[in-house]
Order: C-alpha cells, then structure tokens, then sequence
C-alpha cells in the first residue's frame, strides 16, 4: 500500500502546473495554491505575528495547553518561491506531533531579496525568540528542501554569532548544495517528479546574485560544520537531492556532530507534507516528533 501511495504522489507532483524554474511571479501564485488550497484539520490554529521584525505564522494544532517547546520552521520553495501561509499544513503536522508552538517565519525571497536576505531573517527571528524569554533548550529548528538548507544555515549564523544553539535541527530533503554537483544530479534525473537541475540552476542564480555558490551560509554542504547540535535529515530516494542529503551526513558526522539520516526507497521530494495520506509520510514525521521532544525533554531534565 504504502509504494502506491508514493507513487501516486510522485504521479501528481509530475502531472502538476508546478514548475520550480518558470516565472517567478506566475510560479508563486501556483505554489501557493497547491500548498494552501487543501482545507486544514480543525484542530489546527494559526496567527499572524512577527519576529523581530519578519512576518510569521504562529501555528498550533493538537492538545490546546502549551507544553513550552518552540519549533522554528522554514518552507520551500528554492528561496524565490513558496510562504508561510502555504507551509502551515506540514507545519501544523510537526506541531500536532510535537505539542509545540511552531512559527513557520516569512523569510525574504529572492530575486528581490538574494542572499544573505534569508539568512539574515532567519537569524532575526531566533534572536527574537530568545529576547522573547524562549530558552534555546526547549527550541527546535526545521526546514524543508531550501527551507532545509536555511536552518542549517541558521545553525552556522548562531554558532558564528556566539548565541546559544537550539536542541536539534531536523532538515526534510533539504538543498543544501547550491553548485548541483550531487551525483544525484544525474541519476535520480529520470526519477525525480519534482525538481530538474535546471530549475535549481535557476533559482540558485536569483539567489546567489553572484555570490559563490559554495559560499557557506548559502550552501552548509561547504561550511565547517563543528558546533552544530543534533541533526536528523531526511530525503526520498526518488528525487535529485538525495546526494545533498547524503554528503551532509558524512560532513557532520566527521564534524561530530550527532547525526540520523533516514531514506525512504521510492520517495519523492518532501513527501512528508501528504502525512494525511500517505503511511510512509505519517511515520517520517512522527520520527521527527520524537527526535525533537526526545532532546528537548532531555534538555530539559539536565536543565532541572
């Protein structure tokens, strides 16, 4: 049951108006549509607020009393496209799993805003959290696809900044090598429904603006990732980042950093947002749940 069910979203992702490399404008509009016209469980409850000064979606779904974790999360959308509106979906999922108070964060998108706009966003908004009173032990971080690569590079802007780092980093088929050169690339090329070198090429450009491309906080493949608290990565085994996901288990662990990697064979690009259903889906992100409140209790319990 469960490969039909991934292929069935492998079949609608290839047959949607979606494509990641057209139009910028036109391919916001469709993202959101797609992402934002599914109606939300009930028990899901969102806000519109800010953090330190960058538009966010407070989502909570699930148990109505505050358990004090935070789940800072970032979308998709190879850095040009996508919102926090349209994540709340997967968003919602992890903070019904978790129990936590997840703020999906509105980071500026390129090619209006390049490179470091996002980063620069996305340290803003933590800072706000801890100037807010919001421990860093009871805070996890989360991203998918370039939302991925943005909290790993949000890791590194932490780090370098001399701020306390959250308990984890959960990173879902994330794009964290801006120069495509995973052998992925190639091999996954006929496989993948979603993603096309070109399309990454494209948005890498609006991104970059013409900075390096293995510039570190841009591409967290090339960075020094000594520091860094635990990670979990998750990618399909049908899409073309597989290998980012791959050489970054490999990086971090030779950086000691505690590091889970977990591939599901047949898996396309965050499959995780059909949790509803698809099984394969479902079981990723309670995987993700227990990731993040295993090290968040755990930090707590040192703590008391």
């Amino acid at each position: 049951m469960t490969r039909r069910q991934l292929d069935a979203v492998s079949d609608l992702l290839l047959n949607s108006p979606l494509d990641l490399g057209g139009d910028v404008e036109k391919m916001r509009r469709v993202f959101d549509e797609m992402l934002g016209g599914a109606p939300l469980p009930a028990d899901v409850r969102t806000r519109t607020t800010e953090l330190g000064g960058v538009p966010a979606v407070e989502v909570r779904a699930g148990a109505a009393e505050p358990t004090g974790r935070t789940v800072l999360y970032f979308h998709g959308g190879a850095y040009a496209i996508g919102s926090a509106a349209a994540s709340v979906g997967l968003a919602s999922e992890i903070a019904r799993r978790t129990a936590a108070d997840t703020f999906s964060v509105d980071y500026r998108l390129a090619p209006e805003h390049p490179f470091p706009a996002a980063v620069d966003d996305a340290l803003a908004a933590y800072r706000a959290l801890l100037d807010r009173g919001v421990p860093a032990g009871s805070v996890a971080v989360t991203g998918e696809s370039a939302g991925g690569g943005l909290a790993l590079a949000l890791l590194l802007a932490i780090r370098d900044a001399g701020l306390p780092q959250p308990t984890s980093a959960t990173v879902l088929s994330p794009w964290t090598d801006l120069t495509q050169s995973g052998s992925t690339m190639t091999t996954r090329a006929d496989e993948d429904p979603a993603l096309t070198r070109r399309a990454l090429e494209t948005r890498a450009a609006d991104y970059l603006a013409g900075a390096d491309p293995r510039t570190p906080l841009a591409s967290p493949l090339h960075a020094d990732l000594r520091g860094l608290p635990p990670l979990l990565i998750q990618a399909g085994g049908r899409e073309v980042l597989l290998d980012d996901a791959l050489r970054l288990a490999v990086r971090a662990a030779r950086a000691d950093v505690p590091v889970t990697l977990q591939t599901f064979p047949g898996a396309p690009h965050v499959f995780q947002g059909f949790a509803p259903a698809v099984d394969e889906a479902a079981q990723a992100l309670d995987h993700v749940a227990a990731f993040i409140n295993s090290l968040i209790n755990s930090h707590v319990q040192q703590e008391g």
